[in-house]
């Protein structure tokens, strides 16, 4: 049995925390409202995510991120745009060497940070590591079978992670390119986003699985010019995740753009899917990162376009399919 505190208590963290219970380990899930903690210990459910999930009486609920310093592992699962205020209100109660494992996903706003970067910056002493992979929380949170990849600083830090996440429903890999794994997990949901927008316009298979084979190949283009590793986006955080957030309803980004090609702004949206939509803010992290790096990512600057520019979304369907003759890879027919 592990000691494990999730920080964040949203449908993901929720959903690890019933997984990890369920699987004899001692858990405690902090949540940022007091109110919000409140209510999981009333209710053994998270309502507003988790409807009809009932989380093991063995969970232990908090507000008070001053208990949440000390565990095996702590689990950061609170959205992008809070990972650094939440890690500085925790750094005061962790010890030097603790390992805390980020699952959320995106970048953060402004500095384009992964979120193992803002930990690092936050947490300079303890043991960062990531989680990533095609887990919607609805279906970890059911048991139904799932599989993940970790990645961390060291392979003992990786398997000791696989060692205590997998159970025989959630299967863990690991990995050792961290960026890749983070950058996938953030920037699929663009593409995601991009394939609800599809929908809203009622366009077909073709299109979709046209924008998801080109989009992979854009986030790994952009990923190798960071410094990733290209195979690490064709396994579970970038295909993978890529796969299920593009064709699921459980996916917050398609459902946003299939109201966004429907008509919607993205402000609207964002309140209709009442959740994070974070492929709205990567999109603009990875344009920027694109630009300033050189890198060509034509669906990236259209969806740019389309949420930032105002520009209806089904001009863009016509830039993208007008665009210049080109190989599908990289090797051309005098290379072979």
């Amino acid at each position: 049995m592990s000691t494990i505190n999730i920080i964040g208590s949203g449908g993901w963290g929720t959903a690890v925390a019933i997984m990890l219970a369920d699987s004899g380990n001692k858990v405690k899930l902090w949540s940022y409202l007091k109110t919000e903690s409140e209510n999981l210990k009333k209710f053994q459910e998270n309502k507003p995510y988790l409807p009809g999930v009932k989380i093991p009486e063995s969970v232990e609920f908090t507000s008070d991120i001053s208990t949440c310093g000390c565990a095996d592992i702590i689990i950061t699962a609170v959205p992008s745009h809070a990972v650094r205020a939440t890690a500085k209100a925790l750094a005061p109660y962790v010890k030097p060497g603790q390992l805390i494992l980020n699952i959320s996903k995106g970048l953060e706003e402004g500095t384009h940070y992964t979120l193992s970067r803002v930990l690092r910056e936050e947490l300079p002493e303890c043991e960062i590591a990531v989680m990533s992979g095609p887990s919607h929380a609805e279906e970890v949170s059911r048991g139904i079978p799932t599989t993940n990849v970790v990645s961390a600083s060291s392979e003992a830090v990786a398997n000791k992670i696989q060692d205590i996440m997998m159970n025989p429903n959630f299967r863990v890999y690991t990995n050792p390119d961290m960026l890749g794994v983070e950058l996938g997990g953030s920037l699929k949901n663009v593409i995601a986003l991009c394939a609800g927008i599809l929908d809203g316009l009622k366009l077909g298979d073709n299109t979709k699985a046209a924008l998801m084979t080109r989009g992979i190949v854009e986030i790994a283009r952009l990923g190798v010019a960071m410094g990733a590793r290209s195979e690490t986006f064709y396994g579970l955080s970038g295909i993978g995740d890529l796969i299920v957030t593009c064709t699921s309803m459980h996916s917050r980004n398609r459902r946003a753009g299939i109201l966004i090609g429907q008509g919607m702004t993205c402000d609207e949206a964002t309140k209709e899917v009442k959740m994070v939509v974070e492929g709205i803010k990567t999109c603009h992290a990875a344009k920027e990162l694109s630009d300033s790096l050189n890198v060509e990512m034509p669906i990236v600057n259209e969806a740019y376009k389309v949420l930032f520019e105002n520009m209806p979304a089904k001009n863009t369907i016509s830039n993208l399919m007008s665009r210049t003759k080109k190989h599908e890879t990289e090797t051309s027919f005098l290379h072979e």
